[in-house]
């Protein structure tokens, strides 16, 4: 499933910018095809103009109520309603704006929900920096001496680009909490940085365009200032 309201409140109809000449939301449903994995993929959108798009890029349409389209709205509800219409024994859901994520990395995540069994899962970006919440040190102490990034212990971060339940457990659990998106047997499963990258307004989106318009010219091996060999710099041990 692959979520598309028509609002948006930092980037007005973000799911429908262009990147690079096509609608953000071509690139999940192309790597989501590409993938090989599904028996169905579903646009699930308040409008009808995303009924095209599904058209345009031969996928499966849900119409859901345009009551479920607002920016208040939870994602326990957009996945309820759907679960209950549609019928799946696993939903996946795709985000449309975390673009870089590749068809091999949505493999391997479903894949890893199906080998542990689980009845939830997010994915994630594990962050090596020191971290504050609500003035409270998460991952450093404040009276002992600046520990190394690569040596602390990482922050976790959701990034939403998949998040995985089985249908079953999430209406059970739903109907005794009223929010299930994290229920059951749940783990997490740290996506590349790329896949990290989400547009949620127009900086990120020219970040993404820039990406993908050079994604065949990644760094294979890196150069260094000539300036090393002019003084026979050297790793050491």
């Amino acid at each position: 499933m692959i979520p598309a309201r028509i609002g948006s409140e930092r980037l007005k109809y973000k799911n429908l910018a262009l990147v690079n000449n096509r609608p953000l939301i071509y690139y999940v449903i192309n790597e989501a095809k590409k993938s090989k994995i599904f028996n169905e993929i579903y646009i699930n959108s308040d409008h009808e103009i995303f009924e095209r798009i599904s058209k345009r890029y031969n996928v499966s349409f849900y119409k859901r109520n345009k009551d479920l389209g607002g920016s208040e709205i939870k994602s326990d509800e957009i996945v309820l309603n759907f679960i209950n219409n549609v019928e799946c024994d696993i939903l996946v859901w795709l985000n449309p704006i975390a673009p870089l994520q590749d068809f091999k990395e949505i493999r391997n995540v479903i894949k890893y929900f199906i080998d542990n069994d689980l009845n939830s899962l997010i994915t994630t970006n594990k962050i090596y920096r020191h971290a504050i919440f609500r003035k409270k040190y998460l991952n450093f102490k404040k009276n002992e001496k600046f520990s190394k990034t690569q040596d602390l212990d990482p922050v976790e971060e959701f990034v939403y680009s998949i998040m995985m339940w089985s249908s079953k457990s999430f209406k059970k659990n739903y109907n005794k909490s009223k929010g299930s998106i994290i229920h059951g047997k749940f783990k997490t499963f740290e996506v590349s940085q790329y896949s990290g990258l989400i547009v949620k307004n127009k900086y990120d989106l020219e970040v993404i365009e820039s990406i993908i318009k050079n994604k065949n010219k990644k760094v294979n091996k890196v150069k260094y200032d000539k300036l090393i060999k002019s003084f026979n710099v050297q790793n050491k041990k």
